[in-house]
């Protein structure tokens, strides 16, 4: 239960206060999803650079320079790897022949530990199951939709990957896990968060609730990039439901099983709104996913 956050200002009509601002309120919202880890890419000064912390968002001081166009962020809720060891948090670091990237994940991988064996991936010291994914891009030699395509049809797992590079692109590769994108056309910015209800609340605290926006479809199976003009690609890549074919119960796909942390605190963010740990139980019986319970929890009518 994690959550992606973060902007692209492709015209640059704001300067480093209002960004910082921006990404400090998107940070602290996401804290709903997260609070053991918290952290952000951008570029500034003709480099990638990550800042990320042990702790809770607002806790970190975040100034974004003037001249950053792109904040990817990352708030933690830790189900593989101690947060306290800052190399298990995100966003992390990789690099290709031509870039070096960012990479933050939200969701669950359960096939990292088989991927770096069958694939013959280097070993790490960073013990997060996301990790994979980086190592899989760099393993391709490349940033592009195709090795983005590769590495989400190779990891089994619920998922939503933001990247940026060098270049000030971003990508977001969506499987099953909720993910909001806004366009602010009038002012040439774009800002993510992965629910609808954080990102809502984020622009509520901000001038940007005087703004029209519009939403931007992203759907699972979608690998949509932006790039350094505000200038969108969709691309595709087939979702794996026949890998969890015994976890598929009346339509839905319930990636399986629930990691003991993740659904632990699932069921303590469930009680705050009046449900029981056996509704949950029952729920994922029925093939809810986890995150179908949470992005329901969080504002759709269908619980």
């Amino acid at each position: 239960m994690c959550c992606l956050f973060g902007l692209m200002d492709y015209r640059r009509t704001l300067n480093g206060r209002q960004k910082s601002r921006l990404v400090s309120c998107l940070a602290t919202e996401s804290e709903a999803r997260g609070t053991d880890a918290a952290g952000i890419a951008y570029n500034a000064s003709g480099r990638l650079r990550i800042y990320k912390r042990p702790g809770p968002a607002h806790r970190l001081p975040f100034r974004i320079p003037e001249d950053t166009r792109v904040v990817m962020g990352h708030t933690r809720l830790t189900t593989q790897g101690s947060a306290a060891h800052n190399r298990n948090n995100h966003p992390f670091a990789g690099r290709v022949p031509g870039t070096r990237f960012a990479l933050a994940h939200n969701g669950v991988l359960y096939n990292d530990l088989s991927l770096r064996r069958s694939h013959g991936l280097p070993s790490t010291r960073i013990e997060t199951d996301s990790y994979v994914a980086v190592q899989l891009i760099e393993q391709q030699r490349a940033l592009t939709p195709a090795s983005l395509k590769e590495m989400a049809e190779a990891v089994e797992g619920s998922f939503v990957f933001t990247i940026l590079d060098e270049q000030d692109n971003l990508y977001v590769v969506k499987g099953d896990n909720p993910f909001c994108l806004l366009h602010f056309p009038r002012i040439g910015l774009y800002l993510y968060a992965s629910t609808e209800t954080i990102l809502q609340q984020a622009v509520a605290r901000t001038w940007l609730r005087w703004e029209q926006a519009e939403e931007v479809s992203v759907s699972s199976g979608d690998i949509l990039s932006i790039n350094r003009r505000g200038e969108v690609q969709i691309d595709h890549f087939e979702m794996g439901w026949e890998l969890y074919p015994h976890c598929r119960r009346w339509g839905r796909f319930s990636p399986c099983p629930p990691e003991p942390r993740y659904l632990e605190q699932l069921k303590s963010v469930a009680a705050s709104f009046g449900y029981t740990a056996e509704q949950i139980d029952q729920l994922l019986l029925e093939g809810w996913s986890t995150d179908e319970i949470e992005d329901a929890l969080y504002g759709c009518d269908y619980l």
